[in-house]
C-alpha cells in the first residue's frame, strides 16, 4: 500500500544541498517495475547496500542500472565528479548513462534541480515517468527498499524482510553505532589530515570491530543476530568486503586485519561472500580497489594499486558456530 505522498520540500528542497528523499511506495512514487532506474558506482559502500538488496530481492529485471567508473572523481572539491565511460567496454563493469547519455553524473543531479548544491553521490535512484529523482541517501533506501516492490515478487522473494518486527529494537540499538564508528569511521581516520586526528578517530573503527566480533559470537551466526539476515548484515558487509582490501592499507586502519585478528568476523564475512549470491553479484574488487587509490590525490598521489591481499576474501566456511 502506497504511503502518503511527501510534499515537494519534504522530497527535496530545490536550490540547496538537500538531497532527495522519496519513498516507494508512496502517492509520488508507486511502486510500478521498470518506472525506476538506478545510478550506482561498484567501488562505493553506500551504493553497495543498495545494489546489494536489488541483487538479494530479485529486483534486477525491475529496477535497472547505469555505472559510473571508479575513477577520476575530479578535485578535491568532487568536480565534474563521477564520469560514466564512452562505451560499455571502455571499463569493465560500467555503463554508459543508460537514460540520457550523459557523460558525467552531476549533469543528472542537474536534470533533477539545475540549482543543486550538493553533492554528486551514488547511489542516485531516478523515475523515468516524472523525470526526476526519488532518493540519494543509501541508509533511507535501505530501509524501504526491500518491501517496496513485494507486490511484483514470487512470495520467497517477497518474504525477505531485512528489519522485521522481532528485531528491530536491537537493529536500532546496534545501528548507529555500526554506522558511525565503522561504516563512515574508516573515512574519518582515512581522510585525518593530522597525525593527532588520525591517532583519535582510528580507535573507534576497532572499538566497533571488537563489539562486532563479541556480538556475532553471541548470536551464533551465520548473520550478525543469529539466524535471520537483517539490514545490520547489509551495512557490515559493504565495509568489511572492503577492509582487509583497501581500508587497511589506503585508510591506515591497520591496528588488525579481519582474516587475521577478527576470527568471527572473518567467518562471518566468508559466508556472507560465498554462501548469498547477492553479496558475490553485487562486489567488484577492481572497482573497489581502483577507486580509492586512483581517486584521493592527497592519499596515494602516484595513484598506484596495490596488487594484494590475496586472495580477495578466503574460503572455507566454519558451519560450526
Amino acid at each position: 500500500m502506497a504511503s502518503d505522498s511527501p510534499s515537494a520540500d519534504q522530497v527535496h528542497q530545490p536550490g540547496t544541498a538537500d538531497g532527495w528523499h522519496g519513498i516507494i511506495p508512496s502517492n509520488a512514487f508507486p511502486a510500478e517495475p521498470n518506472r525506476y532506474h538506478l545510478y550506482i558506482g561498484l567501488f562505493c559502500p553506500f551504493a553497495h547496500r543498495v545494489n546489494f538488496v536489488r541483487h538479494l530481492k530479485g529486483l534486477t529485471h525491475i529496477i535497472h542500472t547505469s555505472v559510473v567508473k571508479p575513477y577520476p572523481k575530479g578535485d578535491a572539491k568532487g568536480w565534474p565528479g563521477w564520469k560514466f565511460p564512452a562505451t560499455e567496454t571502455e571499463y569493465p563493469g560500467a555503463t554508459v548513462d543508460h537514460l540520457f547519455g550523459e557523460d558525467y553524473l552531476h549533469k543528472v543531479y542537474f536534470r533533477a534541480d539545475a540549482e543543486y548544491k550538493g553533492r554528486y553521490s551514488v547511489p542516485l535512484l531516478w523515475d523515468t515517468k516524472s523525470n526526476t529523482a526519488v532518493a540519494n541517501e543509501s541508509i533511507d533506501i535501505l530501509r524501504w527498499l526491500p518491501r517496496a516492490f513485494n507486490a511484483h515478487l514470487p512470495p520467497a522473494l517477497a518474504a525477505i524482510d531485512l528489519y522485521p518486527a522481532h528485531l528491530r529494537a536491537k537493529i536500532d540499538a546496534i545501528s548507529p553505532w555500526l554506522q558511525a564508528d565503522l561504516n563512515t569511521g574508516v573515512y574519518k581516520a582515512g581522510f585525518a589530515e593530522t597525525q593527532e586526528v588520525y591517532n583519535e578517530k582510528v580507535i573507534p573503527v576497532f572499538g566497533a570491530l571488537n563489539k562486532l566480533e563479541r556480538l556475532v559470537a553471541a548470536h551464533g551466526g551465520p548473520f550478525v543476530l543469529g539466524k535471520e539476515m537483517t539490514e545490520l548484515d547489509v551495512l557490515l558487509y559493504a565495509t568489511l568486503i572492503r577492509f582487509d582490501t583497501v581500508y587497511v592499507q589506503h585508510f591506515k586502519c591497520n591496528l588488525g586485519t579481519i582474516r587475521h585478528d577478527y576470527p568471527v568476523l572473518n567467518n562471518w564475512l566468508k559466508g556472507m561472500y560465498w554462501d548469498v549470491p547477492a553479496a558475490r553479484a553485487s562486489t567488484d574488487f577492481r572497482h573497489i580497489k581502483e577507486n580509492y587509490t586512483k581517486s584521493h590525490e592527497m592519499i596515494n598521489p602516484r595513484a598506484i594499486t596495490p596488487v594484494g591481499p590475496y586472495p580477495d576474501v578466503e574460503e572455507g566456511v566454519e558451519r560450526d558456530w
